[in-house]
């Protein structure tokens, strides 16, 4: 029997859900004790963990008793929130990437569509009594070039939801190869390329050392001045300044951004440092572009299901890898 600690506090279902597919197992939900020495215990002997975002659900003695962990599984498919030395070098962490895809997708097709056909735009034009059916001809979205910077679950997703619309893909990923039907697959090698060709671009890759800041004025200005640019990945992939500065520079240029610099889940606040909602062409949402009904409840379950998989056969998806400075 195998002792598993969920630190995160579970609905009724959720929980409902971890305990059938964990039973057999001593499995404790954390947030049950309310005494510290009764959760030392419960953690010194916990070998997987199952957490949303550790940094909040443990607390600087919760830290002192993780060494016997063997396993965390990710409810969040991102993984940089997470302090990885926390836990002990041979520590196994798994992402519950993919969990996400489909309802991010649509939250990109949506975005893009809206941009794309100004919905907003003409909406506010008709609320001030102005039928300006001219002003501002739309883009036609069939037959455009769509670039996935990042094309792994998500990217898929939107590229297959997109297919209806005859739209070249150019994507790029860790290897420079795919299976995917696309019309260019490489790495960010090629970012330049990419960039330059596509009328919409598409930020959906992990968020590390590599990444941080790729997007910045210089590759704002590779982009078509009439392009569309979502990014439903993590902010700080963006540099802020060069955002900002770019569409209040090219008016017919558009963001869409579903994940900001500063949010409540990591920063607990949401924080912009430039009025990007002062501006006609930035589209925003409160990344929720995942949160569709019944969503949580399968991502619990499909993480779950990938946690028992390592009990099982020590195998599990989504496994990540440390940072060089993450070493204790």
């Amino acid at each position: 029997m195998r002792t598993i600690t969920v630190s995160f506090k579970p609905d009724k279902e959720q929980r409902e859900t971890i305990s059938r597919i964990f039973a057999g197992n001593d499995l404790t939900f954390l947030t049950d004790y309310a005494d510290k020495e009764q959760r030392s215990d419960q953690l010194d002997n916990t070998e997987l963990l199952i957490a949303w975002n550790p940094n909040n659900e443990l607390d600087d003695l919760d830290r002192r008793h993780l060494e016997n962990i063997k396993f965390v599984q990710l409810i969040s498919a991102g993984y940089d929130h997470l302090r990885f030395e926390m836990f002990n070098p041979a520590c196994q962490i798994a992402a519950n990437q993919g969990a996400y895809a489909l309802p991010m997708a649509e939250h990109v097709l949506a975005m893009l569509l809206e941009r794309g056909k100004k919905l907003r735009y003409y909406h506010d034009l008709l609320a001030a009594g102005k039928f300006e059916q001219w002003r501002n001809v739309t883009k036609q979205i069939t037959g455009s070039t769509l670039g996935i910077v990042g094309f792994g679950s998500i990217g898929k997703e939107t590229a297959r939801l997109m297919r209806p619309f005859e739209l070249k893909i150019l994507a790029l990923n860790t290897t420079g190869n795919t299976d995917q039907r696309v019309d260019f697959c490489g790495t960010l090698k090629d970012l330049d390329y990419v960039l330059a060709n596509s009328d919409f671009i598409l930020l959906s890759l992990p968020l590390d050392r590599g990444t941080e800041g790729l997007i910045g004025r210089r590759e704002l200005e590779i982009m078509k001045p009439v392009g569309i640019l979502v990014n439903v990945a993590r902010g700080a992939i963006v540099q802020q300044k060069a955002l900002y500065e770019h569409l209040k520079s090219h008016p017919d240029f558009s963001a869409c951004i579903d994940a900001w610099w500063v949010e409540p889940f990591r920063q607990g606040e949401f924080r912009v440092d430039y009025p990007f909602f002062e501006l006609p062409n930035l589209l925003g949402s409160p990344h929720n572009s995942a949160l569709v009904d019944g969503i949580m409840l399968q991502g619990v379950a499909r993480a779950a299901e990938n946690a028992a998989g390592f009990l099982r056969n020590g195998n599990a998806n989504g496994l990540v890898h440390r940072p060089n400075n993450s070493a204790r």
